[in-house]
């Protein structure tokens, strides 16, 4: 499968964000690519760094505005599209939501991310209601994918739902970056712990993983690109770089997953009948 994704720097102009985004993927599809990821919250700024009730304005319902730009430019160029959009479900009731197009423009399903964080600078647990629609790979023409966004990454038991579940390609759109007044040693540290757990997350359920991440300085916070994919065994396909746009078409072999469950058949050997404390928070 050609796996396209844009590492794009945002400013606060939504519109030629996605003017940008659109020009991103038209290019991604001319030169061939089957599958486009893009990064987390694309349309805007990270918006979660303060907590603002008048930046709710942001969210859309879903179908809506942005639904119906990325149908259009999916159809256009005949790719399946991950988009990642700011969701109005209600009055007072928003999620963070991925949202797969199918090559025709239609959307192939959706999944609203289930894990929130709020740390600083990150205060999405003002914002999103956690997700509902549990963990269940989207079905698509290139096959089943496990869509996960951002803070979900770092939960191997997501990662394991997904697969257990039948997803082909772990993805994750994702916008992290640094505190500036961490040392570059902290901030070295946490970059790499963000790679290795999904690489992880890959070696495990023997899949590969697609992470697109933002890049860029958005007012004070800078946010560390390094956008990559890997194989189901870890193996870096490609790594974009910290502070650059990249428009990326990397060339994955789904077929090596199979093969490579082979060799190492880790949900055969599963344990599950002693797994019941895994739905504790803590065990004491």
């Amino acid at each position: 499968m050609k796996i396209g994704f844009l590492q794009q720097h945002n400013t606060a102009d939504v519109v030629n964000n996605i003017e940008r985004l659109c020009d991103g993927i038209r290019d991604l599809a001319k030169r061939g690519a089957e599958l486009v990821v893009l990064q987390e919250l694309h349309n805007s700024l990270y918006f979660c760094k303060t907590e603002d009730v008048n930046l709710f304005d942001l969210a859309e319902p879903i179908p809506g505005p942005s639904t119906e730009i990325y149908e259009r430019v999916a159809k256009e160029c005949g790719v399946v599209l991950v988009t990642s959009l700011f969701e109005r479900r209600a009055p007072g009731l928003y999620h963070n939501t991925a949202v797969v197009f199918e090559k025709d423009g239609s959307i192939a399903g959706k999944y609203r991310k289930m894990h929130i964080p709020d740390d600083p600078g990150y205060y999405e647990k003002f914002y999103f209601t956690p997700g509902d629609l549990g963990f269940q790979p989207i079905e698509t023409s290139l096959g089943k994918l496990g869509v996960l966004v951002c803070w979900d990454q770092w939960y191997p038991e997501a990662a394991r739902l997904m697969a257990l579940a039948g997803a082909e390609l772990l993805i994750y759109p994702t916008a992290i970056g640094f505190d500036p007044n961490d040392t570059a040693d902290e901030q070295e540290r946490q970059r790499m712990a963000w790679q290795t757990v999904m690489r992880g997350h890959a070696v495990a359920n023997g899949l590969p993983v697609v992470a697109v991440n933002r890049v860029g300085d958005e007012e004070g916070v800078p946010f560390w690109g390094t956008s990559f994919v890997c194989g189901p065994q870890g193996e870096i396909y490609y790594e974009a770089s910290t502070d650059e746009e990249e428009s990326i078409i990397v060339d994955v072999d789904m077929k090596r997953s199979e093969q490579v469950r082979r060799w190492w058949p880790f949900l055969r050997d599963r344990r599950i009948e002693n797994y019941g404390d895994l739905t504790r928070r803590f065990v004491d």
